[in-house]
Protein backbone atom coordinates (compact mmCIF):
# COMPACT_ATOMS: atom_id res chain seq x y z
CA UNK A 1 0.00 0.00 0.00
CA UNK A 2 1.62 3.45 -0.68
CA UNK A 3 2.49 5.65 2.18
CA UNK A 4 0.29 9.21 2.51
CA UNK A 5 -3.22 7.63 1.55
CA UNK A 6 -4.96 8.43 4.55
CA UNK A 7 -8.37 6.57 5.24
CA UNK A 8 -9.19 4.26 2.38
CA UNK A 9 -11.90 1.12 1.00
CA UNK A 10 -9.90 -1.52 -0.06
CA UNK A 11 -12.63 -3.61 -2.73
CA UNK A 12 -11.40 -6.98 -4.14
CA UNK A 13 -10.85 -5.96 -7.67
CA UNK A 14 -12.56 -9.35 -9.14
CA UNK A 15 -16.15 -7.53 -7.12
CA UNK A 16 -15.10 -4.04 -8.93
CA UNK A 17 -18.33 -2.56 -10.54
CA UNK A 18 -16.33 0.42 -12.73
CA UNK A 19 -19.64 1.31 -14.00
CA UNK A 20 -21.21 1.81 -10.37
CA UNK A 21 -18.20 3.24 -9.16
CA UNK A 22 -17.97 5.90 -12.03
CA UNK A 23 -21.49 6.84 -11.45
CA UNK A 24 -21.03 7.28 -7.96
CA UNK A 25 -18.14 9.63 -8.09
CA UNK A 26 -19.17 11.84 -11.46
CA UNK A 27 -21.11 13.94 -9.01
CA UNK A 28 -18.62 14.24 -6.20
CA UNK A 29 -15.80 17.11 -5.74
CA UNK A 30 -12.58 16.08 -8.04
CA UNK A 31 -10.58 14.01 -5.88
CA UNK A 32 -7.84 10.88 -6.89
CA UNK A 33 -8.97 7.17 -6.61
CA UNK A 34 -6.76 4.42 -6.66
CA UNK A 35 -7.04 0.85 -8.05
CA UNK A 36 -4.45 -1.27 -6.69
CA UNK A 37 -4.10 -4.85 -7.93
CA UNK A 38 -1.10 -7.11 -8.28
CA UNK A 39 -1.05 -6.92 -12.44
CA UNK A 40 -2.43 -3.49 -12.65
CA UNK A 41 -2.14 -3.85 -16.78
CA UNK A 42 -4.67 -7.19 -16.57
CA UNK A 43 -6.66 -5.26 -14.06
CA UNK A 44 -6.77 -2.57 -16.61
CA UNK A 45 -7.87 -4.39 -19.68
CA UNK A 46 -10.35 -6.30 -17.61
CA UNK A 47 -12.15 -2.82 -16.54
CA UNK A 48 -12.20 -1.23 -19.97
CA UNK A 49 -13.34 -5.03 -21.65
CA UNK A 50 -17.04 -3.98 -21.00
CA UNK A 51 -17.13 -0.44 -22.44
CA UNK A 52 -16.37 1.60 -25.72
CA UNK A 53 -12.98 2.54 -26.31
CA UNK A 54 -12.30 5.58 -28.72
CA UNK A 55 -8.60 5.67 -29.75
CA UNK A 56 -7.51 9.78 -30.31
CA UNK A 57 -3.92 11.75 -31.22
CA UNK A 58 -2.86 14.87 -30.55
CA UNK A 59 0.05 16.87 -30.50
CA UNK A 60 1.92 19.01 -27.94
CA UNK A 61 3.69 21.26 -30.56
CA UNK A 62 6.24 23.70 -30.19
CA UNK A 63 7.42 26.56 -32.25
CA UNK A 64 10.79 28.16 -32.77
CA UNK A 65 10.27 30.54 -30.40
CA UNK A 66 9.93 27.98 -27.38
CA UNK A 67 6.28 28.50 -27.37
CA UNK A 68 3.56 25.76 -27.63
CA UNK A 69 0.23 25.39 -29.45
CA UNK A 70 -2.87 25.60 -27.07
CA UNK A 71 -6.46 25.82 -28.37
CA UNK A 72 -9.84 27.35 -26.61
CA UNK A 73 -12.87 24.95 -26.72
CA UNK A 74 -15.89 24.74 -24.59
CA UNK A 75 -14.82 27.22 -22.26
CA UNK A 76 -11.43 25.36 -21.46
CA UNK A 77 -7.57 25.93 -22.70
CA UNK A 78 -6.82 22.24 -24.27
CA UNK A 79 -3.82 20.35 -26.78
CA UNK A 80 -5.05 20.02 -30.28
CA UNK A 81 -6.30 16.49 -30.68
CA UNK A 82 -8.83 14.17 -32.37
CA UNK A 83 -10.29 10.88 -32.82
CA UNK A 84 -8.91 8.61 -35.38
CA UNK A 85 -10.83 7.81 -38.89
CA UNK A 86 -11.46 4.38 -39.83
CA UNK A 87 -7.81 3.02 -41.04
CA UNK A 88 -5.83 5.55 -39.94
CA UNK A 89 -2.45 5.21 -37.92
CA UNK A 90 -2.18 7.87 -34.15
CA UNK A 91 0.89 9.11 -35.82
CA UNK A 92 -0.99 10.48 -38.96
CA UNK A 93 -4.01 11.39 -36.70
CA UNK A 94 -1.96 13.22 -34.73
CA UNK A 95 -0.69 15.59 -37.47
CA UNK A 96 -4.05 15.80 -39.26
CA UNK A 97 -6.17 16.81 -35.61
CA UNK A 98 -3.47 19.23 -34.96
CA UNK A 99 -3.26 20.95 -39.08
CA UNK A 100 -7.49 20.67 -38.63
CA UNK A 101 -7.82 22.63 -35.31
CA UNK A 102 -5.31 25.19 -35.63
CA UNK A 103 -4.94 26.01 -39.43
CA UNK A 104 -1.44 25.51 -39.67
CA UNK A 105 1.30 22.52 -41.44
CA UNK A 106 3.28 20.87 -39.00
CA UNK A 107 6.94 20.83 -39.68
CA UNK A 108 8.17 17.99 -37.86
CA UNK A 109 6.45 15.27 -36.22
CA UNK A 110 8.35 14.29 -32.92
CA UNK A 111 8.67 10.83 -30.83
CA UNK A 112 5.69 9.87 -28.83
CA UNK A 113 5.46 11.96 -25.22
CA UNK A 114 2.89 9.76 -23.65
CA UNK A 115 -0.89 7.73 -23.81
CA UNK A 116 -3.42 9.02 -21.66
CA UNK A 117 -6.98 7.52 -20.55
CA UNK A 118 -9.60 9.82 -20.27
CA UNK A 119 -13.22 8.54 -18.58
CA UNK A 120 -16.66 10.37 -20.23
CA UNK A 121 -19.84 9.75 -20.94
CA UNK A 122 -21.03 9.66 -24.80
CA UNK A 123 -25.20 9.41 -25.06
CA UNK A 124 -25.30 8.45 -21.20
CA UNK A 125 -22.60 5.48 -22.16
CA UNK A 126 -19.27 5.15 -20.46
CA UNK A 127 -16.62 5.43 -22.81
CA UNK A 128 -12.77 5.44 -22.19
CA UNK A 129 -10.64 7.14 -24.59
CA UNK A 130 -7.23 6.77 -25.63
CA UNK A 131 -5.24 9.42 -26.32
CA UNK A 132 -1.85 8.80 -28.04
CA UNK A 133 0.39 12.38 -27.61
CA UNK A 134 3.28 12.71 -29.57
CA UNK A 135 5.67 16.15 -29.81
CA UNK A 136 5.97 18.11 -32.71
CA UNK A 137 7.39 21.44 -34.48
CA UNK A 138 5.60 23.89 -36.57
CA UNK A 139 6.82 27.09 -37.32
CA UNK A 140 5.15 30.34 -36.15
CA UNK A 141 2.31 30.88 -38.24
CA UNK A 142 -1.02 32.63 -37.81
CA UNK A 143 -3.73 30.60 -36.36
CA UNK A 144 -6.93 29.50 -37.69
CA UNK A 145 -9.06 27.62 -34.63
CA UNK A 146 -11.42 25.20 -36.13
CA UNK A 147 -14.80 26.93 -35.17
CA UNK A 148 -16.74 24.04 -36.41
CA UNK A 149 -15.12 22.08 -33.61
CA UNK A 150 -16.19 24.49 -30.99
CA UNK A 151 -12.46 26.14 -31.26
CA UNK A 152 -12.68 29.71 -30.56
CA UNK A 153 -9.08 30.56 -29.76
CA UNK A 154 -5.61 29.13 -30.77
CA UNK A 155 -2.33 30.65 -29.72
CA UNK A 156 1.30 30.36 -28.66
CA UNK A 157 2.49 30.67 -25.11
CA UNK A 158 5.92 30.27 -23.40
CA UNK A 159 6.37 28.36 -20.61
CA UNK A 160 6.55 31.33 -18.67
CA UNK A 161 2.51 32.03 -19.95
CA UNK A 162 1.23 29.05 -18.65
CA UNK A 163 -0.61 30.00 -15.72
CA UNK A 164 -3.12 30.77 -18.04
CA UNK A 165 -3.87 27.43 -19.22
CA UNK A 166 -3.19 25.87 -15.87
CA UNK A 167 -6.09 28.03 -14.09
CA UNK A 168 -8.52 26.46 -16.39
CA UNK A 169 -7.91 23.32 -18.15
CA UNK A 170 -8.33 19.57 -17.36
CA UNK A 171 -6.12 17.74 -14.98
CA UNK A 172 -5.38 15.92 -18.03
CA UNK A 173 -3.85 18.60 -19.40
CA UNK A 174 -1.98 19.73 -16.94
CA UNK A 175 -0.13 16.61 -16.49
CA UNK A 176 0.92 16.86 -19.86
CA UNK A 177 2.37 20.34 -19.74
CA UNK A 178 4.32 19.18 -16.68
CA UNK A 179 6.37 16.38 -19.10
CA UNK A 180 7.87 19.87 -20.60
CA UNK A 181 11.36 20.64 -19.94
CA UNK A 182 11.80 24.14 -19.47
Amino acid sequence: MPEGIGSFQQIEINKFDFKSFYKQVKSMPASVYLIIAREPKKAFKKIRSSFKVIHAAGGLVKNEENQYLFIFRKGKWDLPKGKLDEGEKFKAAAVREVEEECGIAVSELGEKLCKTWHVYEEKGQVVFKKTVWYNMFAKNQELVPQLEEDITEARWLAPGDFDIVKANTFPLIADILSLIEV
